[in-house]
């Protein structure tokens, strides 16, 4: 029998400059899928941009795959991963105009969804 569950990481969260979702352990799922929703974006030119990373303890991070999830402005943007490790987060920047993280924001839900 198949199993999924659903994980809100981030809710009504506001990022700034660098940031890193909660490890969560998905060692039983075969596949999941992130979901970064913008509610909203400040600044000067903002745009948010993550990258899966995966771990085999939870502490040892390294980037799934060289693609990043991109918003410039509110709205969804999702992404699979597939062959993972025993530990899945998201890691990324808020930037704003000429990459500086000063006075940029981008207020989000992040969701992890799993499948065994």
């Amino acid at each position: 029998m198949q199993q999924s569950l659903s994980v809100v990481l981030e809710r009504n969260t506001i990022l700034r400059g660098e940031f890193a979702t909660e490890p969560y352990e998905v060692a039983w799922a075969r596949e999941a899928r992130w979901f970064i929703r913008a509610l909203d974006m400040s600044g000067n030119q903002p745009c948010l941009e993550a990258r899966t990373q995966i771990s085999p303890d939870g502490l040892h991070w390294c980037d799934l795959e060289p693609d990043s999830l991109r918003l410039e402005r509110p709205g969804l943007v999702s992404r699979p991963a597939r062959e993972f490790s025993g530990w899945l987060r998201l890691n990324g920047i808020v930037t704003g105009a000429n990459g500086s993280t000063d006075g940029v924001s981008a207020k989000v839900l992040i969701y992890l969804v799993l499948k065994s």
